[in-house]
């Protein structure tokens, strides 16, 4: 899932901050982008010159054909405060901070029960504790971590819940939970939110090893969290029965603030055409020059990794360097009806959730609709067609060198081809 270029290799399932980011540095240095990389610069706001061309914060900052907006959605890390939280007697960690965190032989409690506390129960056992108690508010689906299951998972083409979804609800119950069935959800469906992805959860809770308690968190206690204990159907808030957790360590899997993108112009976000419902859920209407790679995305299904990633940015790169396949306004926003008009019955809203062929399927679309675009399906698809780019490439250098513009020049690359 984190491997974002086809030279890099992980030593295992889950790499740690220092391999991401040393694998970052090696392409980073590989590609020469030490001269085009700015740090320490804080990005208030993007707007357009008369002639359409982009200035981040200033003119001085240089003029620019397009924007990705690549701040992702995950920001700071939420930690909440709790009752009694001061009288704990042990140590407490965002579960983004447990890096280099002493665990052996010692029970660990994780508070939420989301993908950050899957990985946090990844954490205990590369670092051999003793016991770890999952708290969790409500019931998430999990699937198995296989790249099979998570295709055919991923080829509900309508991207939501259907009369035929209780089937792989009703597989995954009787083949992956088996005994532990009581933790499948029964008030939301497969297709609603994106499933935690992981196959030793479950070896992991019937070894006895782990515990996955459903309920709510009353308030912290010097020996542990005082927790309310909810059968399965019974809501958040609901009765139980209250008991003390005993650990050692707490860690808080409560997620991340999303980042902002407020520093786009403000017609990116008039309804109903605001983020995510976005030109292929990532080109606002008003913009097609702007792509906020996985910066709107909220939930989904498949087998993901990072093909999407490079189709987006591939597109965008389309629209700039040929202006008679970007899109127009208006057809972009049909575009956005007409799916939302398919998906008008899903539990969702349009685009809160899809699943990955249902995105493939808008990909295809994007290039099949406009015969300006055909030539470039290879490179959109594949990456393959070096020779489209670089033709562009070389035909704005010999524009800028005949004009006399320098790096820090402008012209419009619009009416120039």
């Amino acid at each position: 899932m984190y491997r974002f270029h086809p030279s890099v290799q992980w030593k295992g399932g889950y790499p740690n901050r220092q391999q991401i980011v040393s694998q970052i540095t090696q392409l980073w240095k590989r590609y020469s982008l030490e001269s085009k990389t700015k740090f320490e610069t804080q990005v208030e706001k993007v707007y357009q010159d008369d002639k359409g061309r982009w200035i981040i914060n200033n003119p001085s900052e240089g003029r620019f054909e397009g924007i990705i907006a690549a701040v992702g959605t995950c920001g700071d890390a939420k930690m909440p405060h709790i009752s009694g939280q001061d009288k704990f007697k042990g140590d407490i960690y965002h579960s983004s901070d447990l890096t280099g965190k002493d665990a052996k032989g010692k029970t660990m409690i994780v508070i939420g029960g989301g993908a950050s506390a899957v990985e946090a129960l990844e954490f205990a056992s590369h670092e051999d504790a003793e016991k770890v108690y999952i708290l969790a508010r409500s019931d998430k689906w999990i699937i198995p971590r296989n790249p099979i299951i998570d295709v055919l998972l991923s080829f509900n083409i309508f991207g939501g819940e259907t009369l035929l979804s209780w089937i792989p609800e009703l597989l995954l119950k009787k083949l992956f939970y088996r005994d532990l069935e009581d933790l499948a959800p029964t008030d939301k469906g497969l297709f609603t939110g994106t499933p935690m992805v992981n196959s030793d959860v479950m070896d992991k809770i019937r070894s006895g090893k782990a515990e996955w308690l459903r309920g709510d968190i009353k308030s912290f206690t010097e020996e542990g969290i005082k927790f309310n204990l909810r059968s399965k159907g019974v809501p958040s808030g609901g009765p139980g029965k209250e008991k003390i957790i005993k650990g050692d360590i707490v860690v808080m899997a409560t997620g991340y603030e999303r980042p902002s993108l407020d520093f786009l112009p403000e017609d990116n976000f008039k309804d109903p055409y605001g983020p995510p419902n976005w030109y292929l859920q990532t080109f606002p209407p008003s913009h097609p020059s702007v792509c906020a790679n996985n910066c709107t995305y909220v939930n989904a299904i498949g087998s993901v990794g990072n093909w999407h990633i490079g189709i987006y940015t591939r597109i965008l790169l389309m629209f700039l360097s040929d202006p008679l396949t970007r899109p127009r306004l208006f057809w972009m926003e049909r575009w956005i009806d007409m799916t939302r008009f398919v998906k008008r019955f899903a539990p969702t809203g349009a685009f809160d959730f899809f699943t990955y062929l249902e995105l493939l399927w808008w990909f295809f679309f994007c290039i099949a609709i406009n015969p300006f675009r055909w030539k470039w399906a290879l490179f959109v698809f594949c990456g393959i067609g070096a020779g489209l780019p670089r033709r562009v490439v070389d035909a704005e250098d010999k524009l800028r060198s005949s004009m006399g513009i320098t790096n820090g020049g402008s012209y419009d690359v619009g009416k120039s081809f």
